[in-house]
């Protein structure tokens, strides 16, 4: 006898999950139970209903894939009692012992491949990966994380791709159905998803609510018989029909999902969240963006990059554990680990930064960024900066500082800010190679020299890892421009303000003044590495 569980899933769920629309968007608060009440289900209904079929399961990184969203889809399975070994088999070919359905279109690699009981499978496919759904045909499509999601490949190569086998699921509503969650997107690049409100229809949506109404009306009031069965399989095949063309939209605060969560646990997001944060993954509201800045011709689609070193996963294999994992710098794949990292500072009462590079060619890469508030001050920022690092080979950094950093104390204690970084690092095993570049550049001369870099006319292309500078991107997208009879420069007013949740500290101009200290070091005052040590200026 089999055992059947009572599962509980929240409005928001319950409501998406009956609509089952063909095209489903889900903005949602953080701890919503995506992965659970609806990524999961999703797999479970595409499984079932389209045996055989070939699904996709899209990612922005192998990393993204393997150490979040692909152990939370698995871990949801579980919670419907799917089993691996049993249910489906991960990364090889189902063992004939078995006994699992055949796939439509078989795969020639199970690597990164979900196979299920019933033949279906799903591919996962990262988007950092290269040609990783060439050639596949799909039947469904989910992706979690989605903002982080490049629409251009998106478009280019997922959404072709599925075309699916048209002969085959012809009146399965969900056939060629997409679904894609995320909290709400705060860069540009996300707001694809945000669009789709625009592509939604409602009015198709309340027709399939009054549908299901009135099909539930029947099935609790109506007598058993041919005219009850006759009219709810009248019903049910007109809902299908209006699955089929459905897209819904909708964005969900983690309020939804408070009767499992506690309230509790909102008021200590509300407490240790960064105020913006908050508002985008907890309260699932948008945030506007600033058309005119100081970074006029900084481009996401031009200026960040994706650049992630696989083999740790790919060596310790698929794992529901992945996410607990501190692997430090050893997933980034942008990280020369035997040549010096570039770093320079920001300082300020409530919040300090530090942003680390590398030269790469005519370029200038931002590998990552730091930083820390209040009561976390700069001996901090830099043992972080080492904990992530612990795995670089010959432990240099170049410092870039200006006037700025000497003679100044008030974020840390008695002695000035140079002095104590240089020192940190020594604790820590790390030899600093110091380079003084003066008092602070004239603004209208700093705005000139970074623009013709993101412009590629002059100096060095700055390039952002996307997934190490999130806070960072962010705050360059939000530097303003401010006018004053000396000229124009980067208004830093709101630097001095009490945060707020619509104004948190870390978007505003301190990570920027860090950068450009970068920048600037790196084109006027550039270092050489010879025989893995720290050479001298070229």
């Amino acid at each position: 006898m089999s055992e059947t569980s009572q599962k509980y899933l929240n409005r928001a769920q319950q409501e998406a999950l009956a609509i089952a629309a063909h095209t489903e968007i889900d903005i949602c608060g953080r701890r919503f139970g995506k992965s659970f009440g609806i990524v999961s289900l999703r797999i479970q209904r595409n499984v079932l209903f389209m045996p055989g079929s070939t699904g996709c399961f899209v990612a922005s990184s192998y990393k993204q894939a393997h150490t979040r969203t692909l152990p939370a889809a698995l871990s949801g399975l579980a919670e419907f009692g799917w089993k691996e070994g049993v249910h489906y088999v991960i990364g090889k070919r189902p063992p004939a012992r078995l006994g699992y359905g055949k796939p439509i279109i078989p795969l020639n690699n199970y690597d990164d491949v979900v196979s299920f009981f019933n033949g279906s499978q799903m591919m996962i496919v990262s988007q950092d990966v290269r040609m990783s759904s060439n050639s596949a045909t799909f039947d469904w499509v989910i992706g979690d994380e989605a903002k982080g999601l490049d629409f251009n490949k998106l478009k280019d190569e997922t959404f072709p791709a599925n075309g699916g086998t048209r002969r085959y699921f012809s009146d399965i509503p969900w056939h060629h159905g997409m679904l894609f969650v995320s909290d709400m997107p705060v860069l540009k690049s996300g707001r694809w998803l945000l669009n789709y409100r625009e592509k939604s229809n409602p009015e198709v949506i309340d027709a399939i609510k009054g549908l299901l109404y009135e099909r539930w009306n029947i099935i609790s009031t109506w007598p058993e018989g041919k005219d009850r069965q006759s009219r709810i399989s009248s019903l049910e095949k007109l809902i299908n029909e209006l699955r089929r063309i459905a897209v819904l939209y909708r964005e969900w605060s983690t309020f939804e999902n408070v009767d499992v969560v506690g309230l509790q646990y909102i008021r200590q997001m509300k407490r240790d969240l960064p105020p913006l944060v908050f508002q985008t993954s907890i309260l699932s509201r948008r945030i506007e963006r600033l058309n005119n800045g100081f970074y006029p011709n900084f481009r996401e689609s031009l200026h960040t990059y994706i650049c992630n070193n696989n083999t740790p996963l790919q060596d310790t294999g698929f794992t529901l554990s992945g996410p607990g994992t501190d692997y430090g710098c050893l997933l980034d794949g942008d990280v020369d680990m035997r040549s010096p990292i570039s770093i320079a500072f920001d300082f300020n009462a409530n919040i300090n930064w530090l942003v680390a590079g590398q030269r790469d060619g005519n370029k200038l890469k931002i590998i990552k960024s730091f930083y820390v508030k209040y009561e976390r001050k700069l001996r901090e920022l830099v043992d972080d900066f080492c904990h992530y690092y612990r795995a670089h080979i010959s432990k240099e950094v170049v410092f870039y500082y200006d006037s700025t950093a000497l003679g100044s104390n008030y974020a840390v204690s008695n002695d000035d800010f140079a002095s104590i970084i240089t020192e940190q690092f020594n604790k820590h095993g790390w030899t600093v190679e110091s380079k003084f570049i003066g008092k602070p550049m004239r603004h209208n001369e700093k705005y000139t020299l970074i623009d013709e870099g993101f412009k590629g006319t002059r100096h060095l292309i700055p390039m952002f890892n996307k997934e190490n500078n999130e806070a960072l991107l962010i705050a360059l997208s939000m530097a303003e421009v401010s006018i004053s009879p000396l000229g124009f420069h980067k208004n830093k007013g709101g630097e001095k303000l009490a945060e707020t949740e619509d104004d948190p500290l870390e978007y505003r101009t301190d990570g920027t003044d860090a950068f450009d200290t970068l920048y600037i070091g790196n084109v006027l005052y550039p270092y050489t590495a010879a025989g893995g040590g720290i050479g001298s200026s070229v």
